[in-house]
């Protein structure tokens, strides 16, 4: 199928390690956003087999990454955060996007099922500035009428460490509630207003406690909902139609991006328009130098995310992510031919 196109602890996640099955193949190191791990693990494991060419990933979080791809560390960083232009040319870095998905509410309430329950932004906000302490409470048992809630107390999960995925999610939040906008803001981490009930690193370790805490609430990228059989929710989007996540719905909140006139790919997706839009969608990028001192790993980085653009589609939407459209993919390209050089100056692609 080819679209319009589009923890507790540090983990260290290698990808597509193993001898390799052809004599020119290069590895290529890269570190950051645990958003898009689950697709970049089915996409170097594929790539391997076809290349005999190694992707060793490290799922630290977005901020980790930024800081590794700074610090030429690694071959590529990976942030679900895009940088400013400003930020970009500071760094001497490129920007482009890999692929796109959604950050979903996740519960654990006994009795309640995947899709279940509903909310709304302003009732999530509230929830995280710690003003709605109870599942009991009115301005969530008026949207679920007939179903059966705790008078429990609420314990929220966030994310510890510097994350995309909170980007994502307190960018959403900034956009609903003008009170969190003022208080909070949004950016990679945030000071988390409402007592925080634990503090997971990476996507895994949020999932990890909302699956071991009764009566909790937390967010993830939505591939962690599927694989750890969460229990997602409902949320109501501008148009006030209450949407489940789900390739299709992310896919309508994508509809709108205007990648052509976003400086550096700078795109934020949240609460984008359109009666079937998953309000809390983005895109999670990769960051490399402009100027390669090692050509032949710039150059294999962009042969990888060059075959995912190609042939990654039917890996990426059986995760529930969205490929990036056509359009955006020649336009990364030429990125790629006009910014990423060699010792010499002369492109890399």
């Amino acid at each position: 199928m080819r679209l319009n196109r589009r923890s507790f602890a540090p983990v260290l996640l290698l990808l597509g390690m193993g001898v390799s099955s052809a004599a020119s193949a290069v590895d290529i190191t890269g570190a950051g956003a645990t958003f898009p791990y689950p697709v970049y693990a089915k996409w170097a494991e594929a790539y391997k087999a076809k290349t005999g060419s190694g992707m060793n990933y490290q799922s630290i979080g977005s901020g980790g990454g930024i800081k590794q791809i700074k610090a030429k560390t690694v071959d590529f960083g990976a942030s679900d955060a895009p940088l400013k232009l400003e930020e970009l040319e500071k760094e001497g870095l490129v920007q482009f996007p890999a692929v796109m998905g959604g950050v979903v509410p996740v519960v654990n309430i006994a009795g309640i099922k995947p899709g279940g329950m509903r909310l709304t932004g302003k009732v999530l906000a509230d929830i995280y500035l710690g003003k709605i302490k109870k599942w009991s409470d009115p301005a969530i048992t008026e949207i679920n009428q007939g179903l059966k809630l705790p008078d429990a107390d609420i314990t929220v999960v966030n994310r510890s460490d510097g994350s995309g995925t909170t980007f994502i999610f307190t960018n959403y939040l900034s956009k609903i509630s003008t009170e969190w906008k003022d208080k909070v803001g949004s950016a990679t981490s945030v000071s988390w207003p409402a007592p925080t009930g634990a503090g997971g690193k990476g996507n895994e370790g949020v999932a990890s406690f909302v699956q071991r805490l009764k009566n909790s609430i937390g967010y993830v990228e939505y591939a962690y909902a599927k694989q750890n059989k969460l229990t997602f929710t409902l949320l109501r989007n501008r148009e006030g139609q209450f949407v489940a996540p789900d390739d299709k719905s992310f896919q309508a909140a994508a509809a709108g991006a205007d990648w052509k006139n976003a400086p550096g790919f700078y795109e934020i997706l949240t609460d984008e328009p359109g009666k079937a839009s998953w309000p809390i969608t983005g895109a999670t990028f990769i960051l490399m130098h402009k100027n390669q001192a090692n050509a032949e790993k710039a150059k294999e980085v962009l042969k990888f995310f060059d075959w995912a653009y190609q042939d990654g589609d039917k890996l990426a939407l059986a995760l529930d992510y969205v490929p990036m459209p056509d359009a955006v993919v020649k336009l990364v390209q030429v990125e790629w031919k006009n910014k990423i050089k060699d010792a010499s100056g002369k492109p890399v692609w």
